[in-house]
């Protein structure tokens, strides 16, 4: 009998065990953006609804490997930084790269002059110069190379930036102007010699480029504002023959160079070309990507596609804005409200319109980062930082939205709910973070979730109705419960 009475404490003393082990804390901290006022504000308090989601987190199924998040710089941003006080020039800055800011960890610029320009200007300006024997930088030492550099100041992590050419100077090309055309293939090797120029001449002010993106949009924009035409055939075989080679004999063979660099409908065809063999795929570190195709389908099976394609290599979101769109000025509400549109509301064909409905410009960033993550995107970059009220200065007078929107007249600045939208993931996924998978009971909120390389793991909830929702949240047998707001998005960020 004693016997007896010893094993049922035992096993009673080793229930109780395994419960409090069940039941040990998750070190956890929420932080919400949310149309009710929130600004990636600590949340302490949760309220319990009706209806709970449950989520699973799967720590050991791990997927991509995350390059970064962040923005632009553009000649248009950098100018107007220069514009305003050296209080609320600093104030910017701190808020993009500082690492209580956005702390952004991806980056991106132009090459000659893009639309977001105060003009058009290109490094190459003396006709015929085929050695490029006067290559020049001077247009970007007043605004755009003083912005970089400050960045850098602030930035404790550091971060990466690639640049993008909208178009090589008009005598390089076959029509002879800045807006459409093609690159003369005597002109080729020229081209490929100014990346390595590039690297070049910003090394020499402090600044390491890591890398490309071969063409900004090679269909064209509607023969707008810069560009320069390439088929998926064209800009292969400048990347195998001529871009790739020179870069590997200048020494400069580890610089990231990306392909394609538009829309996602159409993506197929180019990581079919790119990836054709063994040596176009040499030269090609992944494929770019833009979301101008629809204002909310992220078109997850041509991301799949592109990912399968060439599994080992980066797939960035390179681009993306509210666009044709002049920013509502301190009036938080509207960035929630379905009122904005874009460029495919009145230009699209017809049978193309449904994909540009109205839309939140909250719900378009947070529904397409989210979706973007859990179909193999490892990077996502905006695009301009900073501009003005009416949505520039743009020399095409091509308005768009900014996270951060400045008044240099009277040197006010406003931070959009853009902007923390952006914080939500570039400022708590860090570079060489680990996507893991997980199962999600309610397909009206959003869901993705990233393990850190210190060992936290950070996950983001988007709420985009009206309904606030309790969530049970699972991960190595411990389970906390919380709650988001309706129309909100929160990172959870778990630390073990």
């Amino acid at each position: 009998m004693k016997k007896l009475n010893y094993i049922v404490v035992l096993l009673t003393a080793l229930l109780i065990s395994s419960c409090d082990k069940k039941q040990e804390k998750m070190n956890f901290q929420v932080f919400e953006t949310s149309e009710s006022g929130n600004k990636l504000t600590k949340i302490t308090e949760f309220k319990s609804h009706e209806n709970t989601v449950n989520i699973a987190l799967k720590p050991e199924q791990t997927l991509q490997t995350i390059s970064g998040f962040g923005g632009a710089f553009t000649e248009s941003s950098a100018y107007l930084l220069n514009k305003l006080s050296k209080k609320n020039r600093d104030t910017i800055i701190q808020a993009y790269f500082a690492k209580d800011g956005a702390n952004y960890s991806l980056t991106r610029t132009h090459m000659n002059s893009c639309d977001f320009s105060l003009t058009n200007y290109s490094y190459t300006p003396v006709v015929g110069d085929k050695n490029l024997e006067h290559f020049t930088i001077e247009e970007d030492m007043d605004d755009l190379i003083p912005m970089i550099k400050d960045a850098i100041e602030v930035s404790e992590d550091g971060f990466n930036i690639f640049a993008s050419p909208w178009s090589a100077a008009p005598w390089m090309k076959d029509n002879n102007k800045w807006v459409g055309g093609k690159l003369l293939p005597e002109y080729y090797d020229t081209w490929a010699l100014f990346f390595s120029k590039y690297i070049d001449a910003y090394k020499e002010q402090g600044i390491d480029i890591w890398g490309f993106t071969v063409e900004n949009e090679p269909h064209g924009n509607g023969n707008n504002w810069e560009s320069m035409h390439f088929s998926p055939k064209e800009m292969t075989d400048f990347v195998e023959f001529h871009l790739g080679p020179k870069l590997e004999a200048d020494g400069y063979g580890d610089k990231i160079i990306l392909g394609y660099d538009q829309n996602r409908e159409g993506l197929n065809e180019w990581v079919d070309e790119m990836y054709r063999d063994e040596a176009s795929s040499k030269y090609f570190h992944g494929t770019a990507i833009h979301w101008y195709e629809s204002t909310y389908d992220y078109f997850p099976e041509a991301l799949q596609y592109a990912h399968n394609k060439a599994s080992n290599k980066y797939l960035i979101e390179t681009e993306g804005c509210i666009d044709s769109q002049v920013p509502v000025w301190q009036d938080d509400a509207w960035y929630w409200k379905k009122e904005a549109t874009d460029w495919g509301y009145d230009w699209r064909e017809p049978e193309k319109k449904y994909l540009h409905p109205k839309y939140a410009p909250v719900n378009r960033y947070a529904r397409d980062i989210i979706g973007c993550l859990n179909n193999w995107v490892d990077g996502w970059v905006d695009w301009n930082m900073v501009l003005d009220k009416q949505g520039g200065p743009n020399w095409f007078e091509n308005w768009c939205v900014a996270p951060v929107i400045v008044d240099p007249d009277k040197d006010e600045v406003y931070f959009t709910p853009l902007y923390y939208t952006m914080a939500h993931f570039s400022k708590y996924i860090r570079p060489n973070a680990k996507v893991i998978t997980h199962t999600n009971s309610d397909d009206k909120l959003m869901v993705t979730a990233a393990k850190n390389p210190d060992g936290s793991i950070a996950v983001v909830l988007f709420n985009e109705f009206e309904t606030p929702k309790s969530v049970s949240l699972t991960l190595n047998e411990k389970t906390v419960t919380f709650s988001i707001d309706a129309q909100a998005l929160q990172t959870l960020v778990i630390t073990e």
